[in-house]
């Protein structure tokens, strides 16, 4: 289910009717992604909802049972080799090694890599450690690094070489609030330095301070995707009116088209109608109001939260911290 016009933007990231079967079940069922060019892609839903695996397929870590996926232009896995040295990623972390110091963790993932140039090693990798902000804990052992250091390392590890393309599996899993705050900032960064990224997340507050585009996921099928401001224009919006003749207000506001009245009279005080807008221009409301001799004294617009249109998308809630 796509809602908003991205079709037409480039894609970084599609695929074709991909599923992935484990046995009888469907963990990832037909879903067709369009990432566009630029985007900071929101890959939400809750646990169990797909998205790792979805992640895993489009790096060919797994193979899809049926469907097609692309990146960068180019079908994965048959043009791996030449694709994935451009795509940065973070599933569950590398493994780093205890007794190794961040820096010769990295050392060791980028002599392993063969896109990278051994002559540059050296400041690509304190390139990458300052911009995670652990250049000054480079020589500490991973050992003894907190679980936020650690998603931090993990972080670094993808951005060793210039990348169009960044897929994080949930970047910011384990890192305090400023942590989290610098992680935002970093992904933002990045995409105005030209790479697209495609993040997945459970926290709401990542999605609506750093995400253009979201795709939700729900029981392994897509149910919705395109830009936020679509997501949001799509939304049920809700008229509150304050006023002392509210049974007058609520036929007022049937004439003029709105629907789902409803209007409860204040013992002494001001009642309380409200109606879903639908259609309606907003503007006409107040005007027509004042028409019939009705006193306003409130008058508000109500538009569900990024939580309540996720929830009502998935049937599960969200955490909004972070």
């Amino acid at each position: 289910m796509s809602g908003g016009g991205d079709g037409s933007a480039p894609g970084l990231i599609i695929t074709r009717g991909l599923t992935k079967r484990f046995r009888r079940h469907a963990a990832v069922d037909g879903i067709d992604l369009h990432v566009p060019a630029g985007a900071v892609y929101g890959f939400l839903g809750p646990n169990g909802s797909g998205k790792t695996t979805t992640i895993r397929m489009l790096l060919g870590l797994i193979r899809p049972s049926a469907g097609e996926v692309e990146l960068l232009g180019r079908p994965i896995p048959a043009r791996s080799a030449e694709i994935l040295p451009r795509v940065g990623s973070l599933v569950e972390g590398p493994a780093f090694h205890p007794y190794l110091s961040g820096r010769s963790n990295l050392a060791r993932l980028d002599a392993a890599d063969r896109a990278a140039d051994p002559e540059t090693a050296t400041p690509r990798i304190d390139a990458a450690l300052d911009r995670v902000g652990l250049l000054a804990a480079a020589g500490k052992r991973y050992r003894a690094y907190s679980l936020g250091m650690r998603q931090r390392l993990a972080i670094a590890s993808a951005l060793l070489l210039p990348r169009d393309l960044l897929i994080l599996d949930e970047p910011t899993n384990g890192l305090d609030p400023q942590g989290t705050r610098e992680v935002r900032h970093l992904m933002t960064e990045l995409a105005a330095d030209g790479a697209t990224v495609l993040v997945s997340s459970h926290l709401l507050s990542e999605v609506e301070q750093i995400c253009s585009h979201v795709g939700v996921m729900r029981d392994g099928r897509l149910v919705w995707q395109g830009s936020i401001p679509a997501l949001r224009a799509g939304a049920v919006q809700t008229v509150r009116v304050e006023t002392d003749r509210a049974a007058d207000a609520a036929r007022v506001l049937g004439e003029l088209g709105l629907t789902e009245i409803s209007a409860t009279d204040g013992a002494g005080d001001a009642g309380v109608v409200t109606a879903v807008l639908g259609q309606v221009a907003v503007e006409k409301i107040v005007p027509n109001l004042v028409d019939e001799h009705l006193a306003v004294l409130g008058f508000s617009v109500l538009a569900p939260s990024l939580e309540d249109l996720f929830v009502g998308l998935t049937g599960e809630g969200f955490d909004v911290s972070g």
